[in-house]
């Protein structure tokens, strides 16, 4: 291990030889002992694989962006709770200075990803795709889709799920104004199901937590 691992696992953590730990390479997972630290170096030895803990459901996330704390949030628990891919979307009404602001931000999501995943125990970290617009993303999905919904029509997320074996699914939830008619619109050309979450109105950092739950209870 090097370079900023291997400096916050050695002086941060003063990590020491013969210390145990988890490694993985986005695969596969292995407990390994620390040989040799060094000031910008840790050398492990292999000691045995470690059973893998991802879910055989590939859920993809669509989240529009919305302030910064909450999307941010949303991102660590989401990773927590397994999802496979993100993709932040640039919603109608999603804020503009936010949007202006979100390609800065790169950077720092991925690392929130990577943290999220070493404190869950991932073997995988989720992949996570560049800023879009709802249309474009909506079409690039697969599997089950289902977009949250505050529509008298929307189906209850519960009988959505009722009956389904899908291995692949995808989840859009918009921004604090909610979605647009032709958002609605887009998504249905894309195959997407209008679900509630329920009758009271949830934040969408809220929606993201209740909703990969359910999925991970009904599918995983």
């Amino acid at each position: 291990m090097t370079g900023d691992a291997a400096h916050h696992l050695g002086k941060v953590l003063r990590a020491e030889a013969g210390q145990l730990y988890e490694l993985s390479d986005g695969e596969t997972a292995w407990l390994a002992r620390i040989e040799k630290v060094q000031r910008d170096r840790i050398e492990f030895a292999l000691v045995e694989p470690i059973a893998g803990r991802e879910s055989a459901l590939q859920t993809t996330l669509l989240l529009a962006i919305v302030k910064f704390d909450s999307f941010e949030w949303a991102l660590e628990k989401a990773t927590e709770l397994g999802v496979h891919t993100i993709i932040p979307l640039a919603a109608a009404r999603s804020e503009k200075a936010l949007l202006h602001a979100a390609e800065k931000r790169a950077a720092r999501w991925r690392k929130i990803l990577v943290e999220s995943s070493q404190q869950s125990r991932r073997v995988r970290i989720p992949e996570l795709k560049a800023v879009a617009k709802p249309r474009p993303a909506f079409e690039q999905t697969a599997g089950l889709k289902v977009i949250l919904s505050e529509r008298a029509e929307a189906q209850p997320l519960k009988e959505v799920l009722t009956g389904s074996a899908a291995t692949q699914a995808a989840l859009a939830i918009g921004p604090e104004g909610g979605w647009t008619d032709e958002e609605f619109g887009e998504a249905d050309l894309a195959g997407f199901r209008q679900a509630s979450l329920g009758n009271l109105i949830l934040r969408a950092e809220t929606a993201v937590v209740s909703a990969l739950s359910n999925l991970n209870y009904a599918l995983g």
